[in-house]
């Protein structure tokens, strides 16, 4: 019997252990010029009941994270996301909209190794030099700038209020429009033109970008001739304006999980 016990032990033993599915991955979403962490509420709701753990950033500057605008700069913006990731135990997928697109490059530049995969959303996806101000005027389709409001005395600027719910919400009811409109803050101004800076370090990390086709901000030419100067390994569509986490969060999150795989 002894015998019989010892062989029985040794065959369990000798069994593959049942494979552990992987956990997923951090996502931490940071959110574009005009905009507060407030944004993802939807889409952090979504993400966590499909089992992520999800972070989302305020930049310094804004209503959530109070700073002069003159002490605001795209190396704070970087610090105060390399901050958060830092603490993490696995690279995170690191989601960017708009001009959080700036701020998820510089960070990924600057710590490769905390970032999975880069998440473009409607994003400017720049190369070294590039900055807000340059990529949007190489944008003939983008149609802020005739509603932009530049006051240059308190370093902020600002997108007039009857202009903002169609620029960013085009694709919504009025309703929604409305909605989008008041939660626009003004964005500190030195960002919008500083230079980025990049090391050539951002050109080994993975990332996916997601177009949205009916964009008046980054218009669609403008993210295409983006990807085409940086190619990413995979695109993503949505048939929204600017804002698919307000009038389409669903396809949004299908698109970012798409992303972790």
């Amino acid at each position: 019997m002894l015998s019989f016990l010892l062989a029985a032990s040794a065959s369990l033993t000798s069994l593959p252990a049942t494979a552990r599915p992987e956990p997923k991955p951090d996502v931490v979403l940071v959110h574009g010029a005009f905009e507060t962490a407030e944004i993802w509420r939807g889409v952090e709701a979504a993400l966590r009941h499909d089992g992520y753990r999800v972070l989302s950033i305020d930049l310094p500057g804004r209503p959530g994270n109070v700073a002069p605008a003159d002490a605001v700069s795209l190396t704070v913006y970087r610090e105060a996301v390399l901050n958060v990731i830092g603490k993490t135990r696995r690279p995170v997928i690191l989601v960017g909209h708009s001009f959080g697109g700036m701020v998820i490059s510089s960070v990924a530049d600057a710590a490769p190794e905390k970032v999975r995969t880069l998440v473009y959303v409607a994003a400017l996806l720049p190369r070294d030099g590039d900055s807000l101000l340059s990529l949007a005027t190489a944008d003939p389709g983008s149609q802020v700038a005739p509603h932009l409001i530049v006051d240059k005395a308190n370093g902020i600027a600002s997108v007039a209020e009857d202009a903002r719910g169609e620029l960013f919400a085009n694709d919504a009811d009025a309703g929604v429009q409305a909605a989008v409109a008041n939660a626009v803050v003004p964005e500190p101004l030195a960002p919008l033109a500083e230079p980025i800076h990049l090391s050539g370090a951002l050109a080994s990390v993975d990332k996916v970008y997601i177009h949205t086709a009916r964009d008046q901000v980054v218009s669609p030419a403008g993210q295409a001739a983006m990807v085409a100067a940086t190619p990413v390994r995979k695109e993503v569509s949505l048939d929204t304006g600017h804002t698919p986490f307000v009038t389409n969060p669903a396809a949004l999150v299908a698109a970012i999980e798409q992303a972790t795989m």
